[in-house]
């Protein structure tokens, strides 16, 4: 038995009225009543380990499934800390391989681009990095370390696998993300790790203990970029069943 994913009416079509109307909506309120109305209940692990104050990122892994939308984690994560959460989305979908891809990813762009607006979300180009992104990347990069430096006490939300992986295991993430996490660790977040996954016929979000990220002495740029990356990760996988731990699989002291 699996969890029952389903949208309440109402929700749906406020986020309808505001999306054409480009009016701000609560993305908590929204995420709170999705997931009160998810059968059988959210199982929350950690809590206690979510900060009650400060500046930090929560980085939950991307896990996937037929059936089961990667929003759901959004939605779980934002349903269960008590602050408000800047969440980091992509800014298209991509469909290699596929015939619509061009079609599909373009309508993406305009739909995602909207929810970003409606709900004061940052974008970033899709992963893996493509070049003709890099000038977007950087921008998006910019603009979310000016909102840190001028929220004071902010929360990111962000999935650092940054798209599906196959048989929903963890893997390392695109170049680029680890020296993206060192400049939130620069400007004084902790970060958060968040295990999910279902069992027993629950969605299940395991939180685990804030850490600070080990900053890199000079080093080569992309060394750092995926020891900070696997860092993360690795945090990551600790809070995760074996199964989907993926790379990171490496024996832990507290097994689930």
């Amino acid at each position: 038995m699996q969890p029952r994913y389903l949208y309440p009416a109402v929700t749906v079509l406020g986020l309808i009225r505001d999306g054409i109307l480009k009016r701000r909506r609560s993305f908590a309120g929204d995420a709170r009543a999705c997931i009160a109305a998810l059968q059988p209940p959210l199982r929350m692990l950690g809590a206690e380990c979510i900060p009650p104050e400060g500046s930090y990122a929560i980085t939950p892994n991307h896990y996937s499934r037929p059936g089961y939308a990667s929003q759901w984690t959004a939605l779980a994560l934002i349903a269960s800390v008590p602050r408000e959460v800047h969440w980091v989305m992509t800014a298209e979908l991509t469909f290699p391989g596929r015939w619509y891809a061009a079609i599909a990813a373009q309508a993406s762009r305009v739909i995602l681009g909207r929810l970003a607006q409606v709900y004061g979300f940052s974008t970033m180009p899709p992963m893996p990095p493509r070049s003709g992104d890099v000038a977007a990347r950087a921008a998006a990069v910019m603009a979310i370390l000016r909102h840190v430096a001028r929220t004071p006490e902010v929360v990111i939300g962000l999935a650092p696998e940054g798209g599906d992986q196959p048989g929903g295991q963890l893997s390392m993430p695109p170049s680029g993300l680890g020296r993206f996490c060192v400049l939130l660790a620069r400007a004084g977040l902790r970060f958060v790790p968040v295990g999910v996954y279902e069992c027993e016929g629950r969605l299940t979000m395991r939180f685990g203990a804030p850490y600070e990220l080990p900053l890199p002495s000079r080093m080569n740029t992309h060394l750092a970029d995926r020891l900070a990356a696997a860092y993360i990760m690795q945090q990551i996988a600790e809070l995760l069943p074996r199964s989907l731990r993926g790379e990171f699989c490496r024996k832990q002291s507290n097994e689930l």
